[in-house]
């Protein structure tokens, strides 16, 4: 059972919803994504989505893309990300770290040293937006090997025929996207999601946890009373972007965290 897994099963166990917050390691430097991040369970983050910075982020809305350049020219690259785990792991060893990017950086270390170090890090699962499922012999079924979730997103254009596909081999959870197009693009709607997440959990006992286009307390609660629990990461990152300091950035997390719990 990895952390996630026992994440989960905590909430159930408490009839809660699941917060889950991105942000980009590095952004807008190493210490300062450093001290954010050993923040987030203290304003209430259930799981934290590490963003690993890449050139060429395909699914990603400006101010994702923003921080992951902000990260990449402060000279962050997979090592640093790692290390920023590792140094979180020292004071936090339960709470769930995923780390979300592209597949081209996992590539060019080689998956095989890539899992040892993860693993190693405390990285307890992989959300790796450009493998599709017909990839998965390439890292999902290794990550699993490896004791890491491989956690997949479904979509509004995730049919019948193809949920099944996206499902076989996703473990942790499912991460509904509740938009289409990139991050930060629109604003999520319950009254849509809702049919979206029943649909999806007729097919699977994973929680559903949805995210894109969450941006208050409001919407997160409202969301997380549909599903799961909920994913807010653009609306986060804008904080960080902004420049507000590293404590109003965590007030602003546990208004979103405080939404999705009430639910």
């Amino acid at each position: 059972m990895t952390r996630i897994d026992a994440k989960f099963a905590e909430l159930k166990a408490q009839g809660k919803k699941a917060f889950v917050s991105y942000v980009m390691a590095g952004d807008p430097d190493f210490d300062t994504s450093l001290e954010l991040v050993k923040g987030l369970p203290g304003a209430g983050v259930d799981v934290i989505e590490l963003g690993l910075p890449f050139t060429d982020p395909m699914a990603d809305g400006p101010t994702i893309q923003l921080a992951g350049q902000r990260a990449l020219d402060g000279g962050m690259t997979l090592q640093r990300t790692l290390d920023l785990a590792t140094e979180f792991r020292k004071t936090d060893n339960s709470t769930p770290i995923v780390l979300m990017g592209y597949y081209n950086p996992i590539y060019n270390r080689g998956v095989d040293r890539f899992l040892a170090d993860a693993k190693a890090a405390g990285i307890d699962g992989l959300i790796v937006v450009d493998l599709p499922p017909e990839e998965d012999a390439e890292l999902c079924l290794p990550a699993q090997a490896a004791g890491l979730n491989f956690i997949r997103l479904a979509t509004p254009t995730t049919d019948d025929k193809r949920l099944p596909r996206v499902l076989q081999n996703t473990s942790g959870f499912v991460y509904y996207v509740s938009i289409t197009g990139i991050t930060g693009a629109a604003e999520a709607q319950a009254t849509d999601v809702g049919p979206e997440v029943a649909r999806i959990k007729a097919a699977t006992d994973l929680p559903i946890i949805v995210g894109f286009g969450i941006n208050t307390p409001e919407k997160s609660r409202a969301i997380a009373s549909v599903a799961d629990g909920a994913v807010v990461g653009s609306a986060i990152v804008s904080q960080i972007g902004a420049g507000k300091p590293v404590a109003e950035v965590l007030a602003f997390v546990k208004s979103l965290a405080d939404g999705a719990h009430s639910a």
